[in-house]
């Protein structure tokens, strides 16, 4: 990637999971582990995929960077402050390894999105709250997220509570949405059963 490129992915996968019960990012839908698939999504969607996260599988494609997590332990936010510290695009795109139904035109609209925005951060807002990742993040965003690290912070909206963030509404992302899933993530067994039901068979896209 060179300095000066507008936009750049990253995609996080964590350690084990204890209510899966093993690293969620090994799992596979069709011989493909979710890892795979999310930076199979990256690459469909035209976006130069990057992995964050303490590693017990590395991607199986090659020419992918891997990059260790500078915050091991503290969750999804210590790994988008690595992927904007790691970084050198204006926007950068960070999504988990364990959401299953995002889509290549989800991903392209964010990126459409970017390109007229003033803020900070691009956040979906979903009935629960925010989607923190599945969103996009400004470069200058990684001094504020890094600060509220050092002073202790772990929830990931907390972390986020200084920066200008553009919520993108459900009118927004519902249209790339047709079954309710885009942003729901596997976090149990049964998740991830369902998931394997649904996606067997489909490609991502």
């Amino acid at each position: 990637m060179e300095r000066g490129d507008e936009f750049a992915g990253f995609v996080l996968a964590g350690g084990r999971s204890s209510r899966m019960g093993c690293d969620k990012a090994i799992l596979e839908i069709d011989g493909v582990t979710m890892l795979d698939r999310a930076i199979d999504l990256m690459w469909s969607a035209s976006i130069l995929p990057a992995v964050v996260g303490s590693f017990g599988e590395l991607p199986r494609q090659s020419g992918v960077r891997v990059i260790a997590d500078d915050w091991p332990g503290a969750g999804p936010l210590g790994g988008i402050a690595t992927a904007l510290r790691e970084s050198r695009a204006r926007w950068s795109l960070v999504i988990a390894c364990d959401m299953p139904y995002l889509t290549r035109e989800w991903l392209e609209y964010l990126r459409s999105r970017a390109a007229g925005s003033e803020a900070d951060a691009m956040v979906p807002m979903n009935e629960r709250g925010p989607e923190p990742v599945c969103a996009v993040y400004e470069k200058c965003a990684e001094v504020v997220i890094r600060t509220a690290l050092e002073n202790g912070t772990r929830k990931v909206t907390d972390g986020l509570a200084n920066l200008r963030i553009d919520y993108i509404e459900r009118a927004d992302w519902k249209g790339f949405d047709s079954d309710g899933f885009l942003f729901k993530n596997m976090n149990e067994p049964a998740d991830y059963e369902d998931a394997k039901a649904r996606l067997s068979g489909r490609a991502t896209k």
